[in-house]
């Protein structure tokens, strides 16, 4: 079994060769909020719709160790099917609408930002049995659990089959007995 590191290993010659490379960066892009940055990749919905679908996103499936481009990879999937299906794109505008309608009748601020996660959570609670939010979670667990980047920061070293299986790589490697 493998035990990943809860803390990066950062080297200072890495660090400084990522430093070198943000000079290139434009100062426009240094600006925005990661949200507002990942939110404009949404032509087709928005970026409001796409800022509230990673809010959601991330608020259904918390990980606190993967960035939004995993989450935003996922959610590309509804972008590309919206600008073909006019039916998929109204049920995403409207079910992002109500969201932030709810959160507003409750906290007094829109779904994204509203500041504390149980209070989001509790708004999503009350829709999840709507198709709007039954589409986003089924599709976000295909697009962010099957992406293989996202594999080795789960703890997921993946399929075993083809390496003779897991009894003889780590699955009696119970030393907390």
């Amino acid at each position: 079994m493998r035990v990943l590191d809860k803390l990066p290993q950062v080297q200072r010659r890495s660090f400084l060769a990522g430093a070198a490379g943000m000079s290139v960066v434009p100062v426009t892009a240094l600006s925005m909020a990661p949200t507002a940055l990942h939110a404009a990749s949404f032509k087709v919905l928005g970026s409001q719709t796409g800022a509230t679908l990673l809010r959601m996103a991330r608020d259904i499936y918390p990980h606190d160790k993967l960035a939004d481009r995993y989450y935003l990879q996922a959610l590309m999937a509804h972008e590309k099917a919206s600008a073909k299906d006019a039916a998929l794109k109204k049920m995403i505008t409207d079910g992002v609408a109500e969201l932030d309608a709810q959160a507003k009748r409750r906290f007094g601020s829109s779904y994204a930002a509203t500041p504390k996660e149980a209070d989001r959570v509790s708004v999503l609670k009350a829709m999840e049995q709507s198709p709007f939010f039954q589409k986003i979670r089924g599709d976000m667990v295909t697009g962010l659990y099957d992406n293989k980047q996202v594999w080795p920061m789960l703890g997921y070293e993946g399929s075993s089959w083809q390496k003779g299986g897991y009894v003889n790589r780590g699955f009696n490697d119970i030393n907390w007995l």
